[in-house]
Formats: C-alpha cells, sequence, structure tokens
C-alpha cells in the first residue's frame, strides 16, 4: 500500500471512529484502539452495490475493485461508512473476481455494518488475554478486531464456506494478527479448540447449539441472535456461564440481528405487496393502536406467540402478513381502526399477545433456560401465572447444499 493510500485510509478510520463515539455507540477504549488499527480496506478488498431496485429481478449488481484507480474512491467511502459490505455472490470463488457490471445471484457473505460489530463485541467485554471463537467470520472483520485486542493466537473463527475461509485467512495473515480461520460447520463449534471465554455467533439459530454452550469456559459469554421464520422481530442470547459452572442466558428483542443458519427460510411479504395494496382488507375497530417500533419486548413474544408473521417495513402504515395463510392487516386509518384480509385474523392475534404482554409487565428482557447436554430451551419474562413463556425449536438438520442467500446483517427498517 502507498504511503499516499495509507494515511487516506487511517483519516477514513478516524473518521469512522468518530462517527461511531458521536453516535454514542462507541464507548470500550481498547476497542477503539482495535478499530484505528485494523486496517479493514484489507479485509474487504472489494465489494458489490446493487444497481437496480428491490423486487427486480434479477439483480443487477456492480463489483468495485479497490486495486482499480476508478473504483477507489466509492470503495473507501463505502469500507469506511459503517454499512454491511457485499463481498460474496452464490458461494462464489474469490481469487479471480471481475470488476465492473454483473447480473444476478444472490449475497451469501457480506461484512456486518459497524454499529452491529461494535455493540456484539463490547457486550462481549473482550479484554487481553481471553480465548475467543467467532462462529460463521465471514471475511474475517470482527475477528480481526476482536484479535487486536485479545492478542495473537487466541481468536480462531469458524467458517462453512471453504472460498470465504480461505479468503479472510489470506488477509487475516496480511494484518499478522495471529487469527485463524478454520472451515467446519459453526454449529459443532470448534470443539478441537478446547473451552473459550468468548463466543460470538455471526450466524442466527432457533436455540442454542449444545456444542456452543460445552465450549463456554468459567466466566465465559456467549452471544448469538436467536432467529424465527421472520426477519422483523429477532432476538439476541447472552449466555454467561457462571462460576458454579451453571449457564444463565437473556433474551432480548432487538432492531437487527444476523442471517439465519444454512437451509432456513424467511417469511417474505414482497410478492404479496401489490395485492396488499389494491384491497387492503375490511376496516374494523381496533382495541390496539399500532404499538411502538422500539416496543422490542413486545414484537420478541409476538415472533413467538403468533408465528408465522413478517411485517413490511416500507408500506406507509404499518403491514403485517401472513404469508403461508394468505393473510393480512393493515393499520389505519387512524388509531382505532384496522383494516384485515384473509382466514387469518392477524391484527386480532397481536391484539391477544400485546394484552397478555401489558400483563406482564411489558418486559423488555427473558430468561432462557439452557440445559447442559441439550434438551428444550424454555423462556420465561417472569415466575408468576402472568409472565408470558414459550420453548424455543429445536435445531434442524443442516442440508448439503450451497451456501443459503441470505444477508449476513438485517436491518429491521429494511426487513421485508
Amino acid at each position: 500500500m502507498s504511503a499516499d493510500l495509507s494515511t487516506t485510509t487511517g483519516a477514513r478510520r478516524a473518521a469512522m471512529v468518530e462517527r461511531l463515539e458521536a453516535d454514542d455507540v462507541l464507548t470500550d477504549v481498547r476497542l477503539r484502539e482495535a478499530l484505528l488499527s485494523v486496517p479493514r480496506e484489507v479485509l474487504l478488498p472489494h465489494a458489490y452495490v446493487r444497481v437496480s431496485d428491490p423486487g427486480v429481478e434479477p439483480i443487477a449488481w456492480r463489483l468495485l475493485d479497490g486495486a482499480h484507480p476508478d473504483d477507489r474512491e466509492e470503495w473507501l467511502d463505502l469500507v469506511h461508512s459503517g454499512e454491511s459490505v457485499l463481498l460474496q455472490r452464490d458461494g462464489e470463488q474469490l481469487d479471480a473476481l471481475v470488476r465492473g457490471p454483473v447480473t444476478g445471484g444472490n449475497m451469501t457473505s457480506m461484512s456486518t455494518y459497524g454499529q452491529a460489530t461494535v455493540e456484539a463485541l463490547q457486550t462481549l467485554q473482550l479484554c487481553p488475554g481471553q480465548r475467543y471463537l467467532e462462529l460463521g467470520p465471514g471475511p474475517g472483520v470482527s475477528l480481526a478486531l476482536a484479535a487486536a485486542v485479545t492478542g495473537p493466537r487466541l481468536s480462531v473463527g469458524v467458517e462453512r464456506d471453504g472460498h470465504m475461509a480461505a479468503f479472510a485467512q489470506h488477509n487475516l495473515d496480511r494484518l499478522g494478527l495471529g487469527a485463524t480461520v478454520v472451515e467446519g460447520d459453526a454449529l459443532d463449534g470448534h470443539p478441537a479448540g478446547g473451552a473459550f471465554d468468548r463466543i460470538h455467533s455471526g450466524i442466527g439459530v432457533p436455540c442454542v447449539p449444545p456444542a456452543w454452550v460445552e465450549q463456554l469456559a468459567p466466566g465465559g459469554r456467549l452471544l448469538t441472535t436467536l432467529t424465527t421464520r421472520t426477519p422483523s422481530w429477532p432476538g439476541q442470547l447472552l449466555a454467561t456461564r457462571t462460576g458454579g459452572g451453571e449457564i444463565e442466558a437473556v433474551l432480548r428483542g432487538r432492531p437487527s440481528g444476523y442471517r439465519p443458519m444454512l437451509g432456513y427460510r424467511w417469511l417474505n411479504a414482497v410478492t404479496m405487496r401489490p395485492r396488499i395494496k389494491a384491497d387492503p382488507g375490511v376496516p374494523r375497530p381496533t382495541r390496539l393502536a399500532p404499538p411502538p417500533d422500539d416496543a422490542y419486548g413486545f414484537w420478541l413474544a409476538a415472533a413467538y406467540l403468533a408465528p408465522g408473521l413478517v411485517r413490511d417495513f416500507q408500506a406507509e402504515t404499518m403491514t403485517i402478513a401472513a404469508p403461508d395463510e394468505d393473510s393480512w392487516a393493515v393499520a389505519g386509518p387512524g388509531e382505532a381502526t384496522v383494516r384485515v384480509h384473509g382466514p387469518r385474523d392477524v391484527w386480532a392475534e397481536l391484539e391477544d399477545v400485546h394484552a397478555r404482554w401489558v400483563l406482564a409487565g411489558r418486559p423488555h428482557r427473558y430468561r432462557v433456560t439452557v440445559p447442559e447436554g441439550g434438551g428444550p430451551q424454555h423462556v420465561a419474562s417472569g415466575t408468576d401465572l402472568r409472565a408470558l413463556k414459550w420453548v424455543l425449536p429445536p435445531l434442524a438438520p443442516v442440508p448439503h447444499q450451497p451456501a443459503a442467500s441470505y444477508p449476513t446483517e438485517h436491518h429491521t427498517e429494511n426487513v421485508l
């Protein structure tokens, strides 16, 4: 890298850190130093930019090559913007990509957007000397940051896609941080590595895999997204192994979460959009005004207690559909009415869940029982009769097929 480019990228990293601090996202001093010192452009040497509008098929892309002078400024802006960086289509090899327009395919790997990475690593409370395991590291940005904090030869990632694993390892070696990426199934963790002080999953799972719990050291922390069939209302689970060896886990609703595990299919309301617009449904009065977007505890409960629903965040008013039942609900006009369509009364179910949530004390977090060695994982907001309770669905066998076309990080405002 030339001296001029090194100075330019250093200045962009500093500006990125300043934005994170100004937004009260970045508070950890060690992570701040890691963000300033790790040249993320080495880990993200190219980027796809979507050219076509949402819903248009086949998708039109443009590949930016960071080494090409005509792409460099746009590429550097994107890499340091804090947005997700799209890197791989349909599990493709990454060592001979050609810049310029590309048609078709879906993204199978991307770098998580900056705020999510910072929040996750800060939640884990990384310290020097800790052993760190990343499950589904993709290009290795958060793995590199973790290695810069923990020290060399203490951070390892498990990546299912062989092309991405080799790509990430090659770029990490250039940084000299002593981070390792091994190819394997992230659901199995990394049993050969022993116990880890910190475990971070970059994939969403319906429940906590027993292998992850087994590899969590005393005093260790494990952080993962819990995914349901809807991308609209993800949950984040933080598990801690106490000094006595017990697992204590807390589940919270979040505005965003990581992509689901391979083979997991999200519901999608995009194809229903024209029909919903043409026929929003029959109006009826409602006792439930549209709940605020940041009532995460309610929306998380709805994902489990009224399963099969997905929200269209691009609709003008709150629109929630049940694609499998060809049903939907559109809020309004006004706070006292809602329009419903189809055999499933979507809004009535939300009214019921909301009433139960209020009686339970409007919980924003839930305790999760994670048995050692496997078994049902129970979720509860409390211990009294009014508590909200459910059981997490079990892990399903992962099919042997190319990587699924899911984004690595999904923001609720973009969920369909």
